[in-house]
């Protein structure tokens, strides 16, 4: 193999990639807008949720329950009357109606046991199951806040205090943007690689190469390094300008790091790209193998759940994918701070299972040539 015909057959790649504004437009949409979409937009995230309130009681207590929602969880409560609840929720103005009965405080007080009504919504799924978790929590404070006042209550022997680490305000946008990028790097390497081989086999510009002095070495060689580099400087900006810039996510470790290992990730994905490219015989099938390994790839690395939960089986395969020791990675340099004594495992898995990809994926390629 040539250098010279390595950076040659690469700067073709990039020229080629340059007079295609399809993947052009997909790549800074992969890596700005999605990642920004994919962090504000958290779908299991309690926000702004419509309440609305039906007070019967009008008493201190049922005041003060009123007052204890606001955003960002809930709206501010609408106040309605018994008749309208239903009616409300039939148009689907409200997912939570509160009903205080009369003379709700009085029987409290009383001792006696009184019940408030909660409506939800259940159409709305994932609000629903949250949200009627944070009433039930918001309502029973207000309970046990109000009535400290009026007699004794006992205290819990045992006081926990929590310490939440790496992530100290629980935002859960801070974890989705970072865990986008991880995703997004695996998902357009894949990608750019293998429609670049595609695209060369239906132009047919794969035979000229051919009947040049390059090898398939040294063809497969370019499409990954340019195809990497294009990758890897798209990651570099995004963390950097959209991730800590316009999110303003604190990274706690070395981002020059973090590309280190990327850019090892990479040499693997890239290589799986081409490997599928050559099972493919057009880019609709392209994109259907696709979905077929890069979905399971992305639910089981441990990047959306942690591994741990998955089944004993399921954790010993994944093992074998490159983007489950990256996302290991990741999320130990950026959210933990973590240097180099503690990831070099990872760093020495993504070289291994790199080299073995890139040999199995040369070796399909030089057959497909034939």
């Amino acid at each position: 193999m040539r250098a010279s015909n390595i950076l040659q057959l690469g700067v073709k790649e990039l020229r080629g990639l340059l007079r295609d504004p399809i993947m052009l437009v997909l790549i800074v949409y992969t890596f700005s807008v999605s990642i920004y979409t994919a962090s504000t937009a958290i779908p299991e995230t309690l926000n702004k949720a419509p309440i609305a309130i039906v007070d019967e009681d009008v008493s201190a207590l049922s005041s003060r329950i009123r007052g204890a929602f606001y955003p960002p969880y809930f709206t501010v409560p609408k106040i309605i009357t018994a008749s309208e609840m239903d009616k409300r929720m039939d148009a689907g103005l409200d997912t939570f109606a509160l009903d205080i009965p009369p003379n709700f405080q009085r029987d409290l007080l009383a001792g006696r046991s009184p019940e408030i009504q909660l409506n939800i919504d259940a159409t709305r799924m994932t609000q629903a199951f949250n949200g009627s978790g944070y009433v039930q929590s918001i309502v029973s404070g207000e309970i046990t806040a109000f009535l400290q006042r009026y007699r004794s209550i006992p205290s819990s022997p045992v006081d926990l205090v929590m310490r939440a680490r790496f992530n100290t305000e629980l935002n859960k946008s801070w974890f989705q943007a970072v865990i986008s990028v991880i995703d997004n790097i695996t998902m357009l390497a894949i990608v750019l690689t293998g429609a670049a081989l595609i695209r060369e086999r239906e132009h047919g510009t794969v035979e000229h190469l051919l009947v040049m002095p390059v090898s398939p070495a040294e063809i497969m060689i370019s499409k990954v390094w340019s195809m990497g580099l294009v990758v890897l400087l798209a990651s570099a900006l995004s963390i950097t300008l959209v991730v800590q810039g316009v999110l303003a996510v604190p990274i706690q470790g070395s981002v020059p790091l973090f590309l280190f290992g990327a850019a090892l990730h990479l040499f693997a994905t890239t290589s799986m790209g081409i490997f599928l490219a050559t099972i493919s015989g057009s880019m609709p099938q392209f994109g259907l193998l696709l979905m077929l390994v890069l979905l399971p790839l992305q639910m089981l690395s441990g990047g959306q759940t942690p591994r741990e939960s998955m089944p004993a089986f399921l954790q010993d395969v994944m093992l074998a994918a490159p983007n489950t020791h990256f996302v290991m990675l990741a999320k130990s340099i950026l959210f933990r701070g973590a240097g180099l004594n503690v990831v070099w495992p990872q760093l020495a898995s993504l070289i291994a299972i790199g080299t073995i990809l890139f040999i199995f994926a040369l070796n399909r390629f030089r057959r497909s040539l034939k």
